[in-house]
């Protein structure tokens, strides 16, 4: 049973705002898993909804380290009801470009592996995880990228492992998201109970972390 992106959609609109006025929505999941796919998925049946790339805040330097940053940048105005701005990172130049400006809209998607990490969560309405195995969404992001990548993929499946052993998302995820080749299906997660108008389908086991 596939879950229709309007009806999920939906279903968050109805979430109160915990983020100043906004709706700030996690879609978190290993590397490879479909967060950027399934997040602009659920940003047209939004009405075009902001989606904040957390590729777009890391870099090199700080696959994780990022926290801070994102805080100061984009949460702290969000939660005053302000347009946010901060600088993408250019993963070939290795360096900030231009600000790009993020507006306070009833609802914002911030997607990418971390976006319901510990510093996060208490200004999320919804923490979604993709829930595919890390090694098959580790695989599916090395073919991807291509083998030009190998190097960087070696040193970042280290820390993710690292990253979710000391600040685990999925324990904290509302909905789980099982990714189809036609859809999306949508269970309940972990730290959310079902209720009589969240849409659904059957639970299976959990994936495991690294």
């Amino acid at each position: 049973m596939h879950t229709s992106p309007d009806a999920l959609a939906s279903r968050l609109l109805r979430l109160p705002p915990s983020c100043g006025p906004v709706r700030l929505v996690g879609v978190d999941g290993h590397a490879g898993s479909g967060k950027t796919t399934f997040a602009g998925r659920l940003a047209e049946a939004l009405s075009g909804a902001p989606v904040l790339h957390l590729d777009d805040i890391a870099t090199h330097e700080e696959l994780f380290a990022w926290a801070g940053r994102l805080l100061r940048d984009v949460v702290e105005p969000l939660s005053r009801g302000d347009q946010a701005h901060y600088r993408a990172y250019d993963w070939q130049a290795r360096r900030f470009g231009p600000v790009r400006a993020l507006p306070p809209a009833p609802v914002v998607l911030v997607e990418g592996v971390g976006a319901g990490r510990r510093a996060l969560r208490p200004f999320l309405a919804c923490l979604l995880w993709m829930e595919l195995a890390a090694e098959d969404a580790w695989a599916r992001g090395r073919q991807r990228d291509g083998s030009e990548q190998r190097d960087f993929w070696a040193g970042w499946v280290i820390a993710e492992c690292r990253h979710f052993t000391e600040d685990p998302s999925r324990p904290y995820a509302d909905l789980l998201v099982r990714g189809f080749s036609e859809g999306f299906e949508v269970l309940p997660g972990p730290a959310g109970t079902a209720g009589p108008d969240q849409v659904v389908t059957h639970r299976d086991g959990p994936s495991p972390v690294c």
